[in-house]
C-alpha cells in the first residue's frame, strides 16, 4: 500500500490539547495538513493554533469542545461545516481514565469516561466517515490501549472502552479497506503524558517504562501506511498483548488484578 499523502487535507484530532493528540496536530501539520484543534481548554488550544500556523503554514483552528457531552459531535460537525471544512483525517484521541476500586468509583465519571472513550468516538465516526467514503478517500485513526488486549482491574471501565474501540475499529476497517478509507486502531502502553496525572496513580502503568508520544504517533503514521487494522507500539507492548494465547483469560485477569491493586507497594 502506498504512502498517505496528507498535503492540504483537513484533519480533526480530538484531545488535542497536550500528549499523543498534540504530537499528532503538530505531525499532520508538518505534512501538511490544516488541523482543526478539538479539546476542551480553548487558551491551550488557541496558542497551540497559532503556534503551528506560525511554524508550518497551514490553517489552524482551535474548537473547545466536552466530547463527553452527548450533543457535543453534532456541534462540532456544525462548527466544522459554518468554517466551510470538508474533512479527511480523523485522528479520535480524546480520552481518559479512572482507577481504584469500582464500587468505589464516582458512577458520574464513569458515565463521562464510557461517553468520552466510545460514545463520542463513534459519533464523530458517523459524521464523517460518509464523505471520506464518497470521495474514496481518508483516514480514521482511533486510539485504543494496550489494556483492549486485557482485563484491566482498578480500571475495570477504561480497559472496556477500549476494547470496545479496538473491535469498532477493526469491524470498521474490514468494512472501508476495499473503498479508499484507510482505518486504524493505535494501541499504545504506558506513555509519558498527562494521563496519569489526570488519573491520580502511576499503579496502572505496572511500573512499566513510559514510551513517548512521538514513537506511538510515528506508529500510528505507519501503520496507516502499511494498511494495518490495528498497530501496537512497542515491541514489549505487543509481546505483552500476546499473553492471551499463552494463559488464560481468567489466569491473564489474576495477574493483572496483582500487577495494578492499590495496595501493591502498601499505598
Amino acid at each position: 500500500m502506498n504512502k498517505y499523502d496528507y498535503k492540504n487535507k483537513v484533519a480533526i484530532v480530538t484531545g488535542a490539547s497536550s500528549g499523543i493528540g498534540e504530537v499528532y496536530a503538530r505531525k499532520l501539520a508538518a505534512k501538511g495538513s490544516h488541523v482543526v484543534l478539538v479539546a476542551r481548554s480553548k487558551n491551550k488550544l488557541d496558542a497551540l493554533a497559532k503556534e503551528i500556523h506560525r511554524q508550518y503554514g497551514i490553517q489552524a483552528y482551535a474548537l473547545a469542545c466536552d466530547l463527553s457531552q452527548a450533543d457535543a459531535p453534532r456541534q462540532l460537525e456544525e462548527q466544522i461545516a459554518e468554517l466551510g471544512l470538508s474533512v479527511d483525517v480523523l485522528i479520535n484521541n480524546a480520552g481518559f481514565a479512572t482507577y481504584g476500586r469500582f464500587e468505589e468509583a464516582d458512577p458520574q465519571r464513569e458515565q463521562e469516561e464510557i461517553m468520552l472513550n466510545t460514545a463520542a468516538l463513534v459519533d464523530l465516526t458517523h459524521r464523517f466517515l460518509p464523505e471520506m467514503l464518497k470521495r474514496g478517500d481518508g483516514v480514521i485513526v482511533n486510539v485504543a490501549s494496550m489494556a483492549a488486549f486485557m482485563p484491566t482491574p482498578y480500571s475495570a471501565v477504561y480497559g472496556a472502552t477500549k476494547a470496545f474501540v479496538l473491535s469498532f475499529t477493526e469491524a470498521l476497517w474490514a468494512e472501508t479497506y476495499k473503498r479508499g478509507v484507510r482505518v486504524l486502531a493505535l494501541c499504545p502502553g504506558a506513555t509519558d503524558t498527562g494521563f496519569f496525572d489526570v488519573l491520580g496513580s502511576k499503579q496502572m502503568s505496572g511500573g512499566r517504562k513510559l514510551s513517548t508520544p512521538e514513537k506511538v504517533v510515528q506508529a500510528g503514521f505507519q501503520g496507516i501506511d502499511n494498511g494495518r487494522n490495528y498497530t501496537i507500539e512497542g515491541r514489549t507492548n505487543y509481546i505483552s498483548a500476546q499473553l492471551l494465547r499463552v494463559f488464560s483469560r481468567r489466569r491473564v485477569a489474576l495477574m493483572m488484578e496483582r500487577m495494578s491493586n492499590p495496595n501493591r507497594h502498601g499505598a
